[in-house]
């Protein structure tokens, strides 16, 4: 089945670009419908949905990040990536990559999460 793992830095610096890389295995992230999505949950808040990059590469963001956000793939290593520039300590947050049916818009599977911390 497909499974997916976040990677990264768990302690980035105020103003400096938090970089993830979510590695996923069992399935192609070329494959149709599927969109691969980055999404956030800062410390006794609600999840945050950041952006997504589809099966074709094309990639959307939400408008709050979308100046400070780009998400790249790399598809001979079959693992897509979330850059968030200028970070603040706002910026702390569990940081997780799913995968989203753009059929039925089902988020699954998901990584496990990765705790990152904007902090000097």
């Amino acid at each position: 089945q497909v499974q997916l793992q976040e990677s990264g830095p768990g302690l980035v610096k105020p103003s400096q670009t938090l970089s993830l890389t979510c590695t996923v295995s069992g399935g192609s992230i070329s494959t149709k419908p599927y969109y691969w999505t980055w999404i956030r949950q800062p410390p006794g808040k609600g999840l945050e949905w950041i952006g997504h990059i589809s099966y074709s590469g094309s990639a959307v963001y939400t408008p709050s990040l979308k100046s400070r956000t780009a998400i790249s793939r790399d598809t001979s290593k079959n693992q897509f990536a979330l850059q968030l520039t200028s970070v603040s300590p706002e910026d702390t947050a569990v940081y997780y990559c799913a995968r989203v049916d753009g059929v039925n818009w089902e988020y699954d599977p998901w990584g496990q999460g990765t705790q990152v911390t904007v902090s000097d």
